[in-house]
């Protein structure tokens, strides 16, 4: 069995969904901790052809909580950032089909930061056709004190994997010898260059998953998660 891990995103960019659908099961963290300054609560969309950060802001607390121990902020105005996404993408070619998951995810009835970011992987999974089987991290029994590689490996026994795959950028942290010695077979995953129209503009990379589903047919866009990336 195939096992991909990751810390939850707001609407990542398409190299995540493709994590996923590489893999028979899908662990997200929950009880890891909140990296500040990362990509879990934010993102980049297009807005006149340049890339704009948006985010999901937090309650101020310690930077030392977990994830599921995060909540959103009461002065998260939702229908503001609807309304940019909205202006920047209403002449997109598939905006009637995208915008209503949008806004629902947006407007997910839950401060719970995790249980927010949760909601937002799984609705979009269901709307792209991804059926791998989600797992939440702190459900599984294994020593939830472990870090790192040894927290991977936890997981990946306690869950039967064969394969752990992990994003190309972690290839400096983790070891295909320590994994083979522990009966795993050690993959990552190299996304392939996606490009296609941005309203005439110069194409701009790798912006959040937002960008290539109001762009692209979800035929196109499955296409891509189930082929465009290579497993080395």
């Amino acid at each position: 069995m195939k096992i991909g891990i990751m810390q939850p995103y707001f609407f990542p960019y398409i190299g995540y969904f493709q994590l996923i659908q590489a893999v028979d099961q899908f662990i997200v963290y929950d009880n890891i901790q909140y990296t500040k300054k990362g990509w879990i609560n934010r993102n980049r969309y297009l807005q006149n052809g340049n890339d704009i950060m948006f985010s999901v802001p937090l309650k101020k607390d310690s930077d030392f909580l977990d994830i599921k121990d995060r909540e959103i902020s009461a002065d998260f105005k939702k229908d503001k950032l609807l309304n940019h996404f909205r202006e920047a993408y209403r002449r997109a070619p598939y905006f009637a089909q995208t915008f209503p998951l949008i806004e629902q995810i947006v407007q997910y009835k839950d401060n719970n930061l995790f249980c927010f970011l949760h909601n937002s992987i799984v609705k979009t999974c269901a709307y792209l056709g991804i059926t791998t089987d989600i797992k939440i991290s702190s459900g599984i029994s294994i020593d939830h004190t472990l870090k790192n590689q040894d927290k991977v490996l936890a997981l990946c026994k306690a869950v039967g994997a064969s394969t752990y795959v992990n994003a190309i950028g972690g290839m400096e942290l983790y070891s295909k010898e320590t994994f083979r010695e522990n009966g795993i077979d050690l993959k990552f995953i190299k996304s392939k260059p996606f490009e296609y129209p941005q309203f005439g503009n110069k194409f701009v990379p790798w912006l959040s998953i937002i960008d290539v589903m109001m762009f692209n047919s979800k035929e196109n866009i499955i296409a891509s998660i189930t082929g465009d990336f290579d497993l080395i």
